[in-house]
């Protein structure tokens, strides 16, 4: 989903060191732009193996139970289990954990739980051995992506069905992504000349308990998000131009007395886009443009600001420890606690999932605005209307897009339901906002493809004034690949085209956060 510019000064030799350093939106583009390695530093195999030595001294003359290295799970955390059956109990648990079913989850993001299960385990607190790690990282770098499947998840005790599919390749079971293809993991193993990892105690626990699937998907949002919030505002002084707007209320004054930060971003931008334009300086009729484009700064601002929130939220996360027990090697403590629990990310997503919402909701008014035969421009935005119906549908497709979109934004994390026979009685959802949010964002880039299409055809009503150099060269660009509709076309092939347009256009990465 990412196809933001980036300046490279070398592709595929580079490579990420796994470490305590806190891994940020930037950098995780960064290693997934330049296909980077992932090696785990030395402060992380130390830390790593310090804590496996620490368990397994622990356990040596250890008969109390300890909550998943020797009991069963959830609602079984009181049965026992003897020291001969500790990998058995850690296999099972992978096994018995992957219940996964729906959809199959898009392979970049389940690189990205890859990536994100070996950034949290690489801290030293989940008693891994370094044989799992070294194979999460082997999975990683070889492309080979385990097949995880899109429901199952509570998003409390972690995303455990997710989880499990995720794990199960390192114990040869599963099936996994390879060159195009799916295979059962045996034979992938077979092809490397691997050996299934034996899982030692808590090892299940600690691959299973975690909230990468969240995670990853809320990454993986945030970068498309970001690029689709200044597409909004890039589309939307197209739109301005082409329905003769006024600059007015994008003047800085106006936002300095009210001084949220994406506001005052968004007015910016906006009046960056529109600098030189000879229609945006020629003398208007009227003394006042409608909301949805008089309040852009406003509107596509309190989403900017959302996102930031949201940022903040993955940020911690994805530098954090998820699994449960954890381990404090110089505390000489293992303490089962909740840090698996999802409700951070899931009021975080449902949060995004309303301010994506709102940047198509604007738009489509935007869209029904230059559709309706105001200020000079035609009906429905072509010749002879009445014969042509023009661009009278493509409107009710972005209404109909937005309406799905109202309930795909009712808040996941609202909801919870009872699980593991009462013990597990309070859960996030936050799986299912991740993925509601999935569609909904996908949903944003069709709105907007929808409203550049409507915005590039009134826009040339208005020849021969010219918009601003910057907008006119991205017209230009556009313009190649969806031409001007002079009579009633198939408009579904046009809007698919400005979709692949948005999907394909660069923009550096530095122009998000500016």
């Amino acid at each position: 989903m990412w196809n933001f510019a980036i300046k490279l000064l070398r592709y595929m030799s580079h490579i990420h060191n796994i470490s305590s350093k806190t891994l940020d939106l930037k950098t995780i583009y960064t290693i997934v732009a330049e296909q980077q390695k992932l090696a785990l530093s030395d402060e992380s195999v130390e830390k790593i193996k310090n804590c496996r030595t620490y368990l397994d001294e622990k356990l040596k003359n250890q008969e109390d139970p300890i909550y998943g290295i020797n009991t069963g799970f959830g609602s079984l955390y009181n049965v026992k289990i003897t020291k001969d059956n500790l990998t058995k109990l850690q296999e099972n648990l992978v096994m018995s954990h992957a219940c996964g079913v729906g959809e199959k989850v898009p392979k970049n993001i389940v690189k990205l739980m890859l990536l994100l299960k070996i950034q949290s385990l690489n801290y030293g607190h989940s008693g891994v051995q370094m044989d799992t790690v070294n194979r999460l990282v082997d999975f990683y770098n070889n492309d080979i992506l385990p097949v995880v499947f899109t429901q199952g998840s509570l998003g409390a005790s972690g995303d455990l069905a997710p989880l499990a599919h995720l794990a199960l390749p390192l114990i040869g079971k599963g099936e996994v992504y390879f060159e195009d293809a799916i295979y059962d993991a045996e034979t992938i193993l077979s092809k490397f000349n691997w050996q299934p990892i034996k899982l030692r105690s808590k090892e299940g626990l600690a691959l299973l308990n975690g909230t990468q699937f969240m995670s990853a998907y809320g990454v993986d949002l945030l970068l498309e998000s970001y690029k689709l919030s200044y597409l909004a505002d890039l589309i939307g002084s197209v739109s301005l131009d082409a329905f003769d707007g006024r600059i007015e209320p994008f003047n800085e004054l106006v936002h300095l007395v009210r001084p949220h930060n994406g506001q005052l971003q968004t007015a910016e931008r906006i009046r960056e886009f529109l600098d030189g334009s000879e229609l945006i300086q020629q003398k208007k009729k009227h003394v006042q443009d409608p909301y949805s484009f008089r309040c852009m700064p406003q509107v596509h601002g309190a989403t900017k600001d959302t996102l930031a929130f949201v940022e903040k939220t993955f940020i911690t996360e994805i530098n954090s420890v998820t699994d449960n027990p954890n381990v404090f090697v110089a505390e000489d403590e293992i303490i089962s606690g909740g840090n698996f629990h999802g409700q951070p990310l899931a009021l975080a997503l449902d949060y995004l999932k309303i301010a994506m919402a709102e940047l198509g909701n604007i738009s489509e008014r935007r869209i029904f605005q230059l559709v309706s035969g105001l200020r000079e421009l035609p009906t429905f935005l072509v010749d002879n209307p009445g014969l042509n119906s023009g661009f009278m549908i493509p409107q009710y497709t972005a209404a109909s897009i937005v309406s799905a979109n109202k309930q795909l934004a009712s808040p996941a994390s609202i909801d919870s339901i009872v699980s593991s026979n009462g013990q597990e009685d309070h859960v996030s959802m936050g799986a299912n906002a991740a993925t509601q949010a999935y569609r909904l964002v996908a949903n944003i880039k069709s709105i907007l493809a929808i409203e550049l299409f409507n915005a590039s055809q009134a826009i040339s009503f208005r020849r021969p004034l010219k918009s601003s150099e910057f907008i006119e060269a991205f017209l230009n660009a556009y313009s190649a690949q969806v031409h001007f509709v002079s009579d009633d076309r198939e408009l579904y092939k046009d809007i698919e085209a400005s979709k692949q347009f948005i999907e394909y256009l660069a923009i550096d990465i530095d122009e998000l956060y500016g």
